[in-house]
């Protein structure tokens, strides 16, 4: 199936690819596994994947497109790329963040960012952080932000008080 969108990311993993995107997808609205490619004989003789085993699976997210590829254990994911979810409600960040967050790295969870099982980056930011952060009133965006640095989720109705104080 043709991808039209001019950046789409791909995620490499071991050999998790669509296992990966059908975690994703049963998180997020709107989303769907498009398509799965399968190694064919060269699989086996340059990645070492048997023929007829998953190479690729493009799936869409909230209507933005990925591609999973199953690559091989040369590289691992780290927090040099993360993807961001905005959020409208504190029930979004916390279905989100126990949704991505279940069987990840809790050491990495820190100002709204968690690893989830497959080592890849979230950050679930709640759109009144960035209003806050960008209060033109600095005291209020110091305050937000001191309170925001102590935080794993961020929880609104804290930012909230806190900007308010």
């Amino acid at each position: 199936m043709q991808n039209n969108s001019k950046i789409t990311p791909c995620l490499w993993f071991d050999d998790q690819a669509e296992a990966a995107a059908q975690f994703y997808t049963s998180i997020f609205r709107n989303s769907k596994i498009v398509h799965v490619s399968r190694y064919g004989d060269a699989g086996q003789e340059i990645k070492g994947k048997p023929a007829g085993a998953v190479m690729t699976v493009s799936f869409e997210l909230d209507g933005q497109p990925f591609t999973a590829l199953n690559g091989g254990s040369t590289f691992k994911f780290n927090e040099a790329i993360s993807f961001q979810i905005f959020c409208d409600t504190q029930a979004d960040v916390d279905d989100y963040w126990q949704k991505l967050s279940a069987g990840g790295d809790e050491t990495a969870q820190q100002c709204g960012w968690l690893k989830d099982k497959y080592g890849v980056s979230w950050q679930i930011i709640p759109r009144i952080l960035i209003e806050l952060l960008n209060c033109p009133d600095a005291a209020i965006s110091q305050k937000v932000t001191t309170t925001m640095l102590q935080m794993k989720k961020i929880e609104i109705d804290e930012l909230k008080r806190v900007a308010a104080d």
